[in-house]
């Protein structure tokens, strides 16, 4: 793969103000906090749909960003200050219009499959984000908003990067939902975004003044990320309701959610795969969003509505815990968080403002979950059709991060991990944990190109497709296997021979049923049968072992 270049740069208004509504937005306790920490980065890839190396979606795109900036006047404003006569500073969105950044890019020679099917995340992905290696707090100085479409070979990634001080994830969906809805041609809003400061106003005095020495710990030195890798993992929607139902049944409970048992099962599978001293401490940050929990809090409120909570336990105490035990602990961790719970959190920070960094979250061997498989990600389409793949930067990652986002089947969940390459390949080779994963895709293209590569092994009888299954029983089962087949229509059938190489006969062992246009999981029915399998698209793997 080559690099990435950059076609163009350039900063975009909104198309209109507001006439001068709205031109100062406080930020609260949720926003202040995560001043020394990263943006929101994520990414959504497209095919092409058609589109021409040239510059004309990109101007189109250019223009209905700007209408869509018209709605959200603080992506298009920057991070102000004001000094108060009490020793102390204050924080807003100044929306004076100084522009959202738009880069246009080209990844020469990078395709779709590049990005989709490698089993980590490339490093070519990080590329294709702007406002890189800065904080929210630089927010004062640099656009609140970030957006670079890099044009792939066969594709198009649409990377965004917004201040973390001024959205959270619903937030940055929103914006992202509405950009699309705009670029089909929408003139008014489906669910336009309330930035209104309006909830807590018996105690909570707007603005929060911060006292002068707490804002000097903003000036403190950048993180460092160690070397790292990217997986996503595939869950199935049955998969879910299957560990879901496993954990209430482990605890003799209806109330944990899908989401917990999925999260206590990922966890779980975190600490065994991972090299640890049993004493040692592990901690599983929770975010808890405040839409729902909190009546004055609109649905479509702009801005960050959630509070990260934290559940601590040694090596070994986890080791002998059950998926269903953990899961529990998370839901009475979330359940436990009312309207007053947030507003106490509320004073508290007022009180005694800290400003955690990710030096101090990496501390204490945690586990952070980010992002929802709530958020509509799917669903946007700019005109090219719907995204075929998320992905996300760096941006707070460290070891232990688990990004969420909804699959592309409806009640999927894809879980991009961020561990070391010792874990990662350790949770690989773990069964407990593989069985519940579902397989990526391997094309069918890939899975015939295989064979065609090393077509001399195969027997030269064999048509295409017969030369692919030929090699896959190979590759399953070794040299000892090797396939037979006829085709009746749309329908291969083959048969498995085991043997030794310069054998004269081989003893029939199983028959092998292909069938071209469905797509289904390989499930082998094989003593020797490797236990993870890919999938292969178009084609649908069955064994069935032969009479005696």
């Amino acid at each position: 793969m080559e690099g990435v270049r950059c076609i163009s740069s350039s900063l975009i208004h909104a198309s209109s103000t507001h006439n001068g509504e709205n031109q100062r937005v406080e930020l609260t306790p949720w926003d202040l906090r995560l001043l020394l920490l990263a943006p929101i980065q994520k990414g959504l890839l497209f095919r092409d749909g058609g589109i021409s190396d040239g510059n004309t979606f990109v101007d189109t795109l250019k223009a209905s960003f700007s209408r869509t900036l018209h709605h959200f006047p603080p992506l298009a404003g920057r991070l102000a200050t004001a000094e108060l006569d009490d020793e102390t500073v204050s924080f807003f969105i100044d929306c004076n219009n100084a522009g959202a950044l738009f880069v246009h890019a080209k990844a020469d020679g990078v395709t779709n499959s590049d990005i989709v099917e490698p089993v980590y995340v490339p490093s070519i992905v990080h590329s294709f984000f702007p406002l890189n290696g800065i904080t929210n707090y630089d927010g004062i100085s640099q656009p609140l908003l970030g957006v670079q479409v890099t044009k792939l070979t066969d594709g198009v990634f649409v990377g965004c990067t917004i201040n973390h001080s001024v959205v959270d994830g619903a937030s940055f969906w929103h914006f992202i939902n509405s950009w699309s809805e705009i670029s089909k041609g929408s003139i008014h809003l489906l669910k336009p975004p309330v930035s209104q400061r309006s909830f807590f106003d018996d105690t909570i005095h707007y603005p929060i003044r911060i006292p002068r020495s707490s804002v000097e710990e903003l000036h403190g030195d950048r993180f460092i990320q160690p070397p790292l890798l990217e997986r996503v993992f595939h869950f199935s929607k049955l998969n879910i309701l299957q560990l879901k139902a496993k954990a209430n049944a482990e605890v003799q409970t209806e109330n944990i959610s899908s989401l917990q048992a999925l999260l206590s099962h990922l966890w779980l599978s975190i600490i065994r795969n991972k090299k640890l001293n049993p004493d040692e401490e592990m901690t599983f940050y929770l975010a808890i969003g405040a839409r729902s929990r909190l009546p004055d809090l609109p649905e479509r409120y702009f801005g960050n509505a959630l509070k990260v909570v934290t559940l601590t336990m040694k090596t070994k105490e986890q080791r002998e815990q059950k998926v269903g035990c953990i899961a529990l602990e998370m839901n009475k961790l979330v359940a436990a968080h009312t309207e007053e719970v947030f507003k106490r959190d509320f004073e508290s920070w007022i009180a005694s403002p800290k400003f955690p960094t990710m030096a101090s979250v990496v501390s204490v061997n945690p586990t952070i979950t980010s992002s929802s498989p709530r958020f509509d990600v799917y669903g946007n389409d700019f005109g090219w059709g719907r995204p075929i793949a998320v992905r996300s930067r760096l941006g707070n990652k460290c070891e232990g991060k688990l990004t969420l986002f909804c699959g592309a089947e409806e009640g999927s969940i894809d879980v991009e991990a961020c561990l070391s390459a010792e874990a990662l390949e350790a949770m690989a080779n773990d069964d407990e944990f593989m069985d519940t994963v579902t397989r990526p895709c391997l094309p069918l293209s890939k899975f015939v190109d295989l064979a065609e590569m090393l077509s001399g092994i195969s027997r030269p009888i064999h048509g295409r497709h017969h030369r692919a299954i030929d090699m896959y029983l190979k590759v399953l089962f070794s040299e000892q296997v090797r396939a037979v087949a006829s085709s009746v229509g749309d329908t291969i059938i083959a048969q498995g021979l085991e043997g030794s190489k310069g054998a004269i006969s081989w003893e029939p062992k199983f028959r092998l049923v292909v069938q071209i246009h469905h797509k289904v999981l390989v499930q082998p029915i094989w003593k020797n049968a490797n236990r993870h399998h890919p999938e292969i698209g178009g084609i649908q793997l069955l064994f069935f072992p032969l009479p005696p």
